[in-house]
């Protein structure tokens, strides 16, 4: 991806702005959870989301703090974390893309009485680029084995999403479904893990297809 290295989530994030907060929360949370387990922090045991180390830390507070309340609660499967809590990830991935200044946060009172903050969307040229990389992709422009295996993970996990719109139909489906081989190259047992993400997002959509193991 352009402009400097964002994390998986940070990426999503900005792709999806203009979603819907609940679909955007999912989607980030995929994001959070696929760079936990690229990494190797996050392994599957059974279809369950296991820490590796209770110990381990990213130095990325989004991604730590997903570990750290994956570690202190109840075990769940990879699709339920999609969206279980996922607004508290959205909130820490905001904070930090406000730091870096693609975010913008606006204050103010809501009834002319009670606080709120509202984020705007202040770096337009790397949401774009991001749009358009996903674009190349999904509609054949570019080959799925000329992106990055981290990238294709965040597309993937978009295309999953339904993302971006209008595009669809069976050619859109078969360059997802390259992202995501693509993208489980880059780690061991990682494939299946994504899958199970992108099982999470597409739940009843369209692209449900591609989350079926072959």
């Amino acid at each position: 991806m352009p402009h400097g290295p964002l994390s998986l989530p940070a990426r999503l994030c900005l792709l999806a702005w203009d979603t819907d907060p609940a679909r955007l929360s999912a989607l980030v949370r995929a994001g959070a959870l696929a760079e936990l387990a690229r990494r190797g922090l996050l392994t599957d045991d059974d279809g369950i989301a296991t820490p590796v180390d209770l110990d381990s830390r990213t130095g990325d507070p989004v991604l730590d703090g997903l570990l750290e309340l994956i570690t202190e609660s109840f075990p769940h499967r990879w699709r339920v974390w999609v969206t279980l809590h996922a607004r508290h990830t959205l909130d820490a991935v905001r904070e930090q893309l406000v730091a870096e200044g693609a975010l913008r946060a606006e204050k103010h009172r809501v009834l002319g009485v009670f606080p709120s903050v509202e984020h705007v969307l202040a770096d337009t040229a790397r949401a774009d680029a991001l749009r358009r990389e996903v674009r190349r992709v999904l509609d054949g422009s570019a080959s799925a084995e000329s992106v990055p295996e981290p990238t294709a993970a965040a597309l993937a996990l978009a295309a999953a999403a339904g993302l971006p719109k209008p595009l669809d139909g069976p050619a859109r489906h078969r360059h997802a479904e390259a992202l995501i081989r693509r993208a489980g190259a880059s780690a061991p047992g990682f494939e299946p893990i994504l899958r199970e993400l992108c099982a999470g997002l597409a739940d009843g959509a369209p692209l449900a297809s591609l989350t079926r193991g072959r």
